[in-house]
């Protein structure tokens, strides 16, 4: 690159074509502010950029981020007869999303007086780099309606889109285009269908697209694994992961992040603790902070609290606010209200916006009767503005996503859905069933502890689901929020009741609940 910057700097005439070449070079190295302030001298010097030069400096911007570079490069293309060029205007859409400007994404998506496939894949990506899936998914079936095919990039940007249980029934028509479409060898496309399968909880599925790949490499053997730890399969999790190494594949990072998972929910300290040994002693990796984060959980979990706060204070990394959030989620779990108080402190100092932590403490100090501590939580998050996010859960009915919160009467068949859980709380207690009214955090009378968790969001979506979805049918609900012992033990029992698998996502796992089992073990 110093070379060819220096036969560009002496060159006593510089046309179109070499300003092209320069600023590309830049790109490709990294180098992406100098290729914009080469696009801005190019400009001073009076040469006319071509279509090249500005697909080339869009590039750049979008690898930046910088959403005031964006505007202003933006601003110079309309000069340009490039303006109403597809090509460029796609770039531009990909450039302001990277950018952190959906909005203006939006704004240029709406305003194409032509589209062309690559313009709706950058735009369904776009939804999905933003979290905005099911806006992707609807916008890929516009584009079907549209008579476009989709290529690869569309079809992975989609299944991206479709990251939760409500998604399956797109992501495997989805499975059905690609394979009508013949790119079922291609791997990214196959580790892309391994993590869509996983994300909506058919573990299975996932299992049989990775087993009909040809080739595997670590991306799909890691999506694999963190598979299997995701919904709760740790020792099939550990079993796949020595296959892979049996097959000479070496392990990444990434690879060692799915192994501990798997370890932490499956409650294995001891293989834990080796494999966070050997990452690098045998394979030459060093722990990030993603991977202590993961020790402190498997040894938090377990109750080896003293050795995971030691870990801490002893790693080699900067502790974050999110490892001492995980000591202190273990110290809920086992009561340990000083120690906890510690954590958060330790937590809040490194990021006094993490509104999880005020929540597990104010929790802590309900579960034990300190109201007085309670309020003063509350008030400290009001000082910081701090907001707690509203615990949701959401489960797909007639091809229609339906969103439930606690007590919600909102939705059209409100009547009937808290009809269906008066039946079955009748049914359930019949069959043994105790609230564990230790849950609810509020200074309030039994009864009413007991009324207030029979309308918990994740019963509301189940008792809705029975009503809505045919029978032999699963289940599939998201949670937003972990879910609380009383409500999976009340999905354990509805689920050996009525005879109905229930499949719930919360944040970090998956519970597979038949017959009156979870997939958890009753450990997550």
């Amino acid at each position: 690159l110093d070379d060819a910057r220096r036969m560009f700097d002496d060159m006593p005439e510089r046309d179109v074509v070499s300003w092209n070449s320069m600023i590309a070079t830049h790109v490709r190295y990294g180098n992406c502010k100098e290729a914009v302030r080469l696009f801005w001298q190019m400009h001073l010097e009076g040469i006319m950029p071509s279509k090249v030069t500005i697909l080339s400096v869009l590039n750049a911007c979008a690898r930046m981020a910088a959403i005031a570079n964006s505007k202003l490069i933006h601003s110079r293309i309309l000069e340009t007869p490039f303006r109403s060029d597809i090509a460029v205007q796609t770039a531009i859409l990909n450039m302001y999303s990277k950018s952190g400007s959906l909005e203006d994404a939006q704004r240029i998506f709406g305003n194409m007086h032509r589209r062309n496939v690559v313009s709706w894949t950058a735009m369904i990506a776009a939804y999905s780099q933003h979290g905005y899936f099911k806006l992707a998914v609807k916008l890929f079936e516009q584009m079907e309606q549209a008579g476009l095919i989709p290529n690869k990039a569309t079809l992975i940007s989609t299944l991206i889109a479709c990251a939760s249980p409500e998604a399956l029934a797109i992501g495997k028509l989805l499975h059905t285009h690609i394979v009508d479409r013949g790119f079922t060898s291609d791997l990214n496309i196959g580790t892309a269908l391994v993590n869509m399968y996983r994300k909506c909880g058919s573990i299975e599925d996932a299992r049989v697209v990775f087993d009909n790949m040809i080739e595997h490499t670590v991306v799909l053997w890691s999506a694999m694994i963190a598979s299997y730890a995701q919904h709760g399969h740790g020792m099939e999790a550990l079993q796949m992961f020595k296959q892979m190494q049996i097959q000479g594949m070496k392990p990444n990072g990434i690879t060692f992040i799915s192994v501990l998972n798997a370890c932490s929910h499956a409650g294995l300290v001891d293989e834990g603790l080796c494999y966070f040994n050997s990452m690098s002693q045998t394979h030459g990796i060093i722990p990030t902070l993603e991977h202590y984060n993961c020790i402190v959980d498997i040894l938090g979990r377990a109750g080896h609290l003293d050795e995971a706060e030691t870990l801490i204070n002893k790693m080699t990394v900067q502790p974050d606010a999110v490892i001492w959030m995980t000591l202190l989620g273990s110290y809920r779990i086992h009561d340990c209200i000083d120690q906890a108080q510690h954590a958060a402190e330790c937590s809040l100092q490194l990021d006094s916006q993490l509104a999880s932590v005020y929540v597990v403490l104010s929790n802590i100090y309900a579960t034990v009767g300190r109201w007085d501590c309670v309020v003063d939580i509350r008030k400290m998050m009001a000082d910081r503005d701090v907001m707690k996010d509203r615990g949701c859960s959401w489960i797909e009915v007639d091809q229609r996503v339906h969103e439930f919160v606690a007590r919600d009467r909102s939705h059209p068949r409100s009547q009937e859905i808290y009809a269906e859980l008066e039946r079955l709380d009748w049914e359930m207690k019949k069959a043994g069933y105790v609230s564990d009214t230790d849950l609810v955090l509020h200074d309030v009378e039994e009864e009413q502890k007991e009324i207030l968790l029979c309308y918990h969001s994740e019963k509301l979506a189940i008792a809705f689901g029975l009503i809505g979805i045919p029978s032999g049918t699963p289940l599939r609900i998201t949670k937003n929020v972990r879910m609380c012992s009383d409500c999976h033990m009340y999905a354990k029992f509805i689920s050996k009741i009525v005879g109905r698998d229930i499949v719930v996502r919360d944040p970090n796992r998956f519970h597979h609940l038949k017959d009156g089992v979870c997939s958890c073990g009753d450990y997550w």
